[in-house]
């Protein structure tokens, strides 16, 4: 798949940006790229709907750039450059600009609508499973397996609580636009801005959401945010503390639930992944569950008053637990949940 993502930057630098010293659109304007001038000419030859889509759409948006002069050529250069480079738009980086279809439509109507249709039709499957393309290319559940292998905690990377789709499974889980294709351009087939997600943290809570803004504040004039770069080799542990209001848990509620994330450093990241993935809704949704926070609590008050194990050694083991699987039967909320539950004298002695 990352193969794909050379092709269209091929497209875009060496077919699309050189059209004034390029001449009449031809196969011969993809001889520097031997693979994507095979693809191109069996798409020239193809009756499959997909293949003139892809063929049809180059050659419409080489004609329009030949109309571009050179300034103009350089701002697209440096919106495609700038959309392409997510590990700078999450960290909102002033130097990548992110650009969307809005911003472009606004001076190239016409050019602006045929990327739009160019880029937003570039993931899917009727497209990327076309034999000519798919030879060179390969399949994304090839690049899913590859995902599952090296990220070995199995649980849902935006969430962390339910399994993930993984190695022993027939069916993987879906990739996520993580900037929504439907407002930006370029991107649509970066394997940078596409992620694995869960169905609850895709299409329940961050459905239509754009991580890359706040939500509209007519108070403030700029509203771009820091979020977490999906493909970090260098993850950040989130640190997380729980207050509880009263020690009834047979009747809390969220409402009665309060939660501090950490670091201070990383606030801004953490206030949007939390913003957009709907996260303390679902924690405290956890905590207050039967088969959750409840039963976590039931856990250690029975070896408690069975099996002789003080909360305090039962917490000691849960801190080692959770340092080495955090994941593990959700550790990472069981902890900062029975420490709250200690806190407020549901573990005192009798």
């Amino acid at each position: 798949m990352e193969k794909m993502q050379e092709f269209i930057d091929f497209i875009f630098y060496e077919v699309w940006c050189k059209t004034p010293t390029s001449g009449p659109f031809g196969l011969n304007l993809f001889d520097g790229k031997a693979e994507l001038r095979e693809v191109m000419e069996a798409f020239y030859y193809s009756d499959a709907q997909s293949a003139y889509f892809f063929y049809g759409h180059v050659e419409r948006i080489y004609s329009l750039f030949s109309a571009l002069l050179p300034p103009q050529i350089s701002q697209f250069q440096h919106w495609y450059q700038g959309n392409n480079d997510l590990e700078k738009i999450c960290a909102n980086d002033p130097t990548a600009h992110l650009a969307r279809y809005s911003e472009i439509t606004v001076d190239y109507p016409t050019l602006s609508a045929q990327l739009a249709s160019f880029f937003k039709g570039l993931y899917s499957q009727s497209l990327l499973g076309l034999a000519a393309l798919k030879a060179k290319i390969g399949e994304i559940d090839d690049h899913y397996q590859a995902f599952v292998q090296v990220n070995k905690a199995g649980k849902r990377p935006f969430c962390g609580m339910a399994d993930l789709q993984g190695e022993y499974h027939s069916t993987r889980e879906a990739y996520d636009h993580y900037l929504p294709k439907a407002l930006y351009p370029f991107n649509s087939i970066n394997l940078h801005n596409l992620v694995p997600a869960c169905h609850h943290c895709n299409s329940s809570y961050k459905t239509s959401k754009n991580p890359a803004y706040m939500p509209k504040d007519p108070a403030r004039a700029a509203n771009r945010r820091k979020v977490f770069y999906p493909y970090a080799n260098m993850p950040r542990a989130i640190e997380l503390r729980v207050e509880l209001q009263h020690a009834d848990i047979e009747h809390l509620t969220p409402a009665e639930i309060t939660l501090h994330f950490g670091p201070e450093d990383i606030s801004e990241e953490i206030d949007t992944w939390r913003n957009v993935y709907g996260i303390e809704e679902r924690y405290k949704a956890k905590f207050c569950a039967e088969n959750d926070g409840k039963y976590w609590l039931m856990q250690v008050l029975d070896e408690w008053q069975e099996g002789g194990k003080t909360p305090a050694d039962f917490l000691a083991t849960l801190a080692q637990q959770a340092t080495k699987r955090p994941y593990a039967e959700c550790n990472f909320l069981k902890r900062p949940f029975l420490e709250a539950c200690r806190q407020i004298g549901l573990l005192d002695s009798p």
